[in-house]
Parts: structure tokens; sequence; C-alpha cells
């Protein structure tokens, strides 16, 4: 249990929540065990991309040579350099628990629809891709991506089991939860960057350096306002969920932190805690205008 960082799967949780939310405000009749059974298994299917990480982060060298990282924000569980799960053992556990998504996918795609298994398959491949060879998307400079489309992926997908079809509204809905998921992502990075600098992962962070990297903290969130506001304008969102934007006052000070001390990791760890502040209030107060509606 500890090696999938469980403290973290909370993004998850909330990610289903606005999920379920996007869709009831739509007019979608909300079944409570399909809902229950999407949020548990995108709660599986995220700890199995926490192990891979571990997995593959012990194997590129990254954790072990990491003596800035931030526990347990940065730096992975550290299980498997604490001897208490071995490489090989870490990396069975993380695809078992990848591959116990697929039947109860399956299920649920009978369930609700077919058009779920390619949302499934997506989530899942951008998980594994994240961290694995050969594509390692994190190590390019692209995990902020990856991570933007798979939580954007968990909101539609959880849409999608209970309104039975494609639609805007849980893009509307979740884009901007997704690249506050990614700022915690690229936070995250300036305590990691010179453990993955030496390990050769190229991070944007790495690839940027640290002075210049604080702006993209201030983009994506900057980017997240502007796709709340023009989904109001556009009537893909009603007009309150502008009040989902109060926590990037959240966002501005970890930035107003990062700005400071970016070359000084031990001293962002309360920038990383206003980073998650701001994604589960967003989630929260956008789930609650949508029910609501």
């Amino acid at each position: 249990m500890a090696a999938t960082r469980p403290a973290f799967l909370i993004v998850t949780l909330a990610a289903s929540l606005l999920g379920v939310a996007s869709a009831a405000a739509s007019g979608a009749r909300i079944d409570p065990v399909a809902a229950t059974l999407a949020l548990v298994f995108a709660l599986v299917a995220h700890a199995g991309v926490n192990v891979l990480n571990d997995y593959f982060d012990a194997r590129n060298g990254s954790d072990a040579c990491n003596s800035e990282r931030l526990f347990p924000f940065t730096g992975g569980s550290r299980l498997i350099q604490n001897g208490v799960l071995s490489l090989r053992a870490t990396g069975r556990l993380g695809y078992l628990l990848l591959a116990s998504v697929i039947p109860a996918g399956v299920w649920l795609a009978a369930r609700s629809t077919p058009e779920l298994i390619l949302v499934g398959l997506a989530g899942l491949i951008v998980g594994w891709a994240y961290s694995a060879p050969p594509l390692q998307l994190a190590s390019r400079g692209l995990g902020e991506i990856a991570v933007t489309c798979g939580w954007t992926l968990i909101v539609i997908g959880t849409d999608l089991v209970q309104r039975g079809r494609f639609a805007f509204a849980p893009l509307a809905a979740g884009l901007a939860f997704a690249l506050l998921v990614a700022n915690l992502l690229y936070i995250n990075q300036f305590p990691d960057v010179r453990a993955d600098a030496r390990a050769g992962k190229r991070t944007v962070v790495v690839r940027l350096g640290v002075a210049r990297a604080r702006w993209g903290y201030g983009v994506l969130a900057v980017l997240a306002a502007l796709w709340i506001i023009g989904c109001v304008v556009a009537r893909a969102l009603p007009p309150l969920a502008l009040l989902s934007l109060l926590p990037l006052t959240f966002s501005a000070g970890a930035l107003r932190r990062l700005w400071r001390c970016a070359d000084r990791p031990a001293q962002l760890r309360p920038a990383i805690r206003l980073t998650i502040l701001a994604v589960l209030a967003h989630a929260l107060l956008l789930s609650l205008v949508l029910a609501l509606r």
C-alpha cells in the first residue's frame, strides 16, 4: 500500500468527483454502483502508475542519487532504496495493478458504452509511457503534457460512464483541473532537478534551468484560469464556475515562494502544499457548482 503513494490518490478522487458532477449537470441519471467502480479502478490505475514510476526511477538511478528530495512529495516512495521491496517485486506490482483495471473497464464499458474502452486504454498508455521506455515522456520534457492528458481522461471517463456518450462538457470541466495537476508535477521537479539531471532525465526544469523554469508554473496556472473563463464566455460552463478560480490564489502564493526559493529545495515544501490545495479546492468548488446546476 505504501508503494502506491496513497496520499496522492486524492487527486484522482477529485477528478472522478468532477466527472460525475459534469454528467449530473447535463441531466444524466447517476448510477452510484458504476460511479463507485469507476472511482475505485481509476484509483487502482493511478496507484499502478505511481508504482511503475518508482520502478523506472530506480532503474535509471534518479531516486537513488536524490539527496534533496522533499518526502513525501518528491523522490518516490523510497521502498526500493530502503530495501522494503525489491526492484523486481515493485515492477510486478505496478504491472499487476494496471492489468487489474482492464476487466473492470470492459465490464463498465458493457454497462455504459464501448467508447469507454478507448478512454481507458488511452489513460493506461499515457500512465505507462510517463515513466517507461522507450517513450519515457517525463524524461523528454513531456511529463506535463502526459499528466494533463491523463487527468483530463479521468474526468472524461467518469462522465462517460454516466452519460453514455462523448460530450464537450467533461473537457470543459476537466482541462483546467488537469493543468493544475500538471503544475503539481511541475513544482515537484524543482527539488529533484539535480538528481534528474545526473540520471539523464531531461524534464522541463532540467532543460530550462531553475531560474527560467520558474515562469512555467505561472503559465500553467494562467492557462487554467483562461480555460475556465473561456468556457464560461462560451456558455460551456455556468457563470458560477468562475468561483473555481478563487483557489488560484493558492497558486499565486506558491509562485511567490517558488520565485524566491527555486534554488533552495528545502524551502519549497510550503509551495508544494499550496499547489495541492489549489488543485483540490478548484475541483471541489467546480464540482459543487456543477452539482447545484
